[in-house]
């Protein structure tokens, strides 16, 4: 017997013809599966997967289309052959038309029918093929709501892949706007907390007195103003996951009660006397680096350790350029869709534009910008003209005060080192002393601009551009 070609069901209520195709498919080398009636033949098609089906039209308890029409909900890509006698050729056709793969009438030829089968299944697993291709494409395009194929985003996608199953915590850095809490999402989503709440906490808004009542609830007349008992968030999330945007900014009071959280699985509501137990995926964000601020006393060292058991770096948009497309594509079409302006498109010169752009908003800073595109928009292409200033600038190009005339004394080397100075200071005072984003302006690499920063004894950025605006206002 040659190697498995794949499963046939066989539903037929003639004892004789279900034997003959069986050693007919089985010599051919076909798995096969009988059924004598309709409803029997249905039940198999539902508990195991099936590769094909050759029904018969006429059956003792349900029509052969019905037997049809049921198993291709079980799964549409069932490849189905009806049998029938010759006075039925006119229904069989029309089984066709509702989506059988062909039909064959009594008596048939051994080759016609399994040329039949082999078609029908081929055809079935290139349809497998093919779905899966798209589906890879989607994938490598868009991973739930996060849109990117670039390297960069591939990788963010395994690591997504890879912790989703596990319980262990997680910690996102990145840029703002740069979709951390879609990655949250995306975890929680593939792991086998999804049917549980997915709770998140907006760390950096609010102060520790109602982050904490927020975080772990309160009993009635646990403080001023608690009038009625209220459920934290940790023990909504219970079963699910809890993600923790901004996790940098929480106070160092409710770092200390977040890391009993974390270790004992357990705690007290406020005003309470009692330990509740949950659990609960911890899953956090920053934009800032928590080893540096662990490192300053800002951050309870054991939970920055706690947090960081797996650790998902999201990429800037500016180091994934060729995701802007596809990213633009999406929020053409969602915003499009809001406002009831379907199939809209950007032109090439605009999308020139949006590919120079640094973004130091990364795709929060895009999507805004294609949003009011969209709002703006009156005809089908958006042109550069409706993208914000900001963007069509390239946002911070430098524009410096002319270069002062070379004076008696100075020589060449100290009057460009001079300008330089003057450049670097005029920069960072456009990106309010942010250093990396002062190099994507000048179009250095961060290292290069903090030696050059040393060189002109610029220690403090901030401090050097706020001591740069004072001098100005006071000449004025």
């Amino acid at each position: 017997m040659s190697r498995n070609r794949g499963t046939v069901l066989v539903v037929d209520d003639e004892h004789v013809m279900r034997d003959v195709l069986q050693v007919l498919l089985k010599q051919a080398g076909y798995v096969v599966r009988l059924a004598e009636n309709g409803e029997q033949g249905v039940r198999i098609a539902d508990r195991e997967p099936i590769d094909m089906a050759v029904v018969d039209m006429m059956l003792p308890d349900i029509s052969g289309l019905r037997v049809l029409e049921r198993i291709r909900k079980i799964d549409p890509e069932v490849v189905v052959i009806m049998l029938t006698a010759l006075d039925s050729v006119e229904t069989a056709v029309a089984a066709v038309k509702c989506g059988a793969f062909d039909y064959v009438t009594k008596p048939f030829k051994n080759d016609k029918l399994l040329n039949l089968v082999a078609n029908g299944i081929r055809r079935r697993r290139l349809a497998r093929e093919n779905r899966h291709l798209r589906e890879q494409l989607v994938r490598r395009e868009r991973f739930d709501e996060i849109v990117g194929k670039s390297p960069r985003m591939l990788e963010v996608y395994e690591l997504i892949e890879a912790v989703a199953q596990s319980r262990a915590n997680v910690l996102i850095t990145g840029e703002s706007g740069t979709g951390k809490e879609l990655v949250a999402k995306a975890i929680h989503r593939r792991s086998p907390r999804r049917k549980a709440p997915f709770v998140t906490v907006h760390s950096g808004s609010l102060p520790p007195e109602l982050l904490e009542s927020n975080l772990f609830g309160h009993l009635k007349g646990a403080f001023t103003g608690a009038v009625a008992p209220k459920k934290g968030l940790f023990e909504v999330a219970d079963g699910g996951s809890i993600f923790f945007d901004e996790i940098g900014t929480v106070h160092l009071e409710t770092q200390a009660k977040l890391l009993r959280v974390i270790q004992e699985k357990e705690f007290m509501s406020l005003g309470g006397v009692h330990t509740i137990r949950v659990d609960v995926r911890v899953i956090a964000a920053t934009n800032t680096d928590l080893k540096e601020l662990a490192e300053r006393g800002d951050f309870r060292e054991d939970l920055y350790f706690r947090l960081d058991v797996i650790n998902i770096p999201l990429p800037p948009l500016r180091d994934r350029r060729e995701d802007i497309p596809a990213l633009t594509r999406h929020f053409l079409k969602k915003y499009g869709a809001e406002n009831q302006k379907p199939g809209l498109d950007v032109s090439s010169e605009a999308m020139e534009v949006l590919l120079d752009c640094p973004w130091p908003g990364n795709v929060r800073q895009l999507e805004n910008a294609v949003e009011r595109a969209v709002v703006l928009a009156t005809g089908p292409v958006i042109g550069v003209r409706l993208l914000p200033d900001a963007v069509k600038n390239r946002l911070a190009r430098v524009a410096v005060d002319p270069a002062p005339p070379l004076k008696q004394g100075v020589t060449f080397r100290q009057y460009i080192g001079e300008v330089e100075r003057q450049l670097l200071l005029e920069t960072l005072g456009r990106v309010d002393g942010v250093q990396k984003r002062a190099a994507e302006v000048l179009g250095l690499k961060p290292t290069t601009l903090n030696e050059m920063l040393k060189r002109h004894g610029i220690r403090n950025a901030r401090r050097g551009v706020g001591r740069r605006r004072a001098a100005r206002q006071e000449a004025r």
